[in-house]
């Protein structure tokens, strides 16, 4: 373990120059060939191993072992602490997240007791591994969910008191608090609150403004309610505002979906996350209202993708990756021109890279080079809790060619670039021997001039960046091995 551990602390990019890595904000021309070619399915990697990969034998016995090991040798890892939130009043057509559609908030209340049994629990950890009365420092709290804003003020702030119990939460000007916003839940006088409660950052679930879209998915919201949320959080004082969009939905065109570009980009926010949708109505059964018909198709899905790119672009946001933009004054832009970005299982991210705490039903930790998701359902997550025991039901420990792998597929979806000389000291390997076959299949990106090969470095191109999740699954030996793509949404 001591040996797995100390790879990690080695990057990928140290021998270039910061400045060098950035990727400019404006993209090569989109080339719509090759949106087409490359419209596959494959891995988010907001985790390598990716959580389909996770075994039953990693407990939560495995999960305390490792938090004891964050007190060795007086371990100065940041943390991070994420809250999932399951609680939505309404259901969303489109949505694959954990949720419980429900208007009882009595069963919010009583999610909160789970919670504060749970945090009890890993302070109990805490406090019999440290030599000191120490809480540990996070230094992001992030709420996702469902609807975090399901819970009342008043709820809300009890559960920061809980885990202020637990932990000690950064005030200063590193210190991050984020929270996921259904705007058809809160108001200007919610969003005062919540600022009074220390959160800094905010993610509006907006999806698109078109009215018969949003009734084609079952999340009909006005316009003017956004932007009023958005300026209330303005003046507030939120460091940073994101907006997330959808495209691919139900009753959506290439002109509609210009009318909602055209909506966001008067909007500004600071960041916005556009995201493809994923068809699997085999898999969650909400999709199975959505009329198959009424989806555009795969032509006008990269039509919409293409206008995206140009529109945000021209308008001056940094291309963050994948599916996330920025303006250029915002921490994630600031953190992707400076190499410091990473990516967690909220995406991409200016926090550093180190360990994450999932509370709540279904959320993931991430302790050392361990993996662990808690129980999927309220039953068996209490069942677990009325046994003091941390309702873990699957996990990884990840192996040295797991964590070579890792580094080098995060260093390609974050940096847009590998240096070979760097992977060959941090993990002892000799980098063409270990990947020949890889960087053969590798040659059909270079010679589509999405990536660039040389003797030290790889490098992702700007063409190829729209492309690097196609790229980074070249590196993934689970895929390689199984090839079982489908079970993953699709790149674009």
């Amino acid at each position: 373990m001591k040996e797995i551990r100390s790879m990690q602390s080695l990057s990928t990019t140290d021998a270039e120059p910061l400045a060098e890595q950035a990727h400019p904000s404006r993209l090569a021309a989109l080339d719509t060939g090759l949106l087409q070619r490359f419209d596959i399915s494959g891995p988010r990697y907001t985790s390598y191993p990716t959580a389909d990969r996770f075994i039953e034998a990693f407990d939560s016995r495995t999960l305390e072992s490792w938090l004891h090991a964050r007190s060795v040798g007086a371990r100065a890892t940041p943390l991070s602490v994420y809250v999932h939130v399951p609680f939505c009043e309404s259901l969303c057509h489109y949505c694959a997240c954990n949720k419980i559609i429900t208007r009882d908030h009595a069963k919010g209340t009583a999610y909160l007791d789970d919670l504060a049994r749970e945090i009890a629990l890993y302070r109990g950890v805490f406090a019999s591994t440290s030599a000191t009365a120490a809480k540990p420092v996070v230094s992001h709290l992030h709420l996702g969910g469902g609807s975090p804003t399901f819970l009342s003020d008043a709820e809300l702030a009890r559960l920061i008191g809980l885990i202020g119990n637990a932990f000690q939460l950064d005030t200063g000007d590193a210190g991050e608090r984020s929270i996921e916003v259904d705007p058809r839940t809160v108001s200007r006088e919610r969003m005062a609150a919540l600022a009074a409660l220390g959160f800094n950052r905010v993610s509006f679930g907006v999806q698109d403004f078109d009215a018969d879209v949003q009734r084609a998915v079952h999340r009909v919201q006005s316009t003017q309610q956004v932007f009023d949320l958005v300026a209330a959080s303005r003046e507030l004082g939120f460091r940073s505002t994101n907006i997330d969009l959808i495209y691919g939905l139900p009753r959506q065109t290439s002109a509609s979906f210009k009318t909602t570009l055209d909506t966001l980009r008067a909007l500004r926010p600071d960041r916005i996350a556009l995201y493809a949708y994923a068809h699997l109505p085999a898999r969650f059964k909400p999709q199975r209202r959505i009329v198959d018909a009424e989806l555009p198709r795969a032509e006008d899905k990269v039509r919409m993708v293409q206008q995206a790119m140009e529109a945000l672009l021209a308008d001056g946001y940094v291309y963050i990756g994948m599916d996330h933009f920025a303006l250029p004054d915002d921490s994630l832009a600031i953190a992707k021109a400076q190499g410091r970005l990473h990516r967690n299982f909220q995406g991409y991210t200016d926090q550093p890279d180190g360990d994450l705490i999932g509370l709540g039903v279904s959320s993931i930790s991430k302790i050392g080079p361990t993996y662990s998701q808690n129980a999927k359902t309220i039953a068996e997550y209490r069942d677990f809790l009325a046994q003091e025991r941390l309702p873990v039901v699957k996990g990884i420990e990840l192996s040295a060619d797991d964590i070579l792998r890792r580094s080098l597929i995060m260093a390609l979806m974050c940096q847009g670039r590998v240096s070979i000389e760097a992977m060959e000291i941090a993990h002892l390997i000799d980098f063409r021997k270990t990947f020949a076959s890889e960087l053969q299949e590798l040659a059909q990106f270079e010679n589509l001039g999405l990536i660039e090969c040389s003797d030290e470095w790889l490098q992702v191109t700007e063409r190829g960046w729209y492309f690097v999740r196609a790229i980074a699954m070249v590196f993934d030996r689970y895929l390689r091995a199984s090839q079982e793509h489908a079970r993953f949404s699709r790149i674009l």
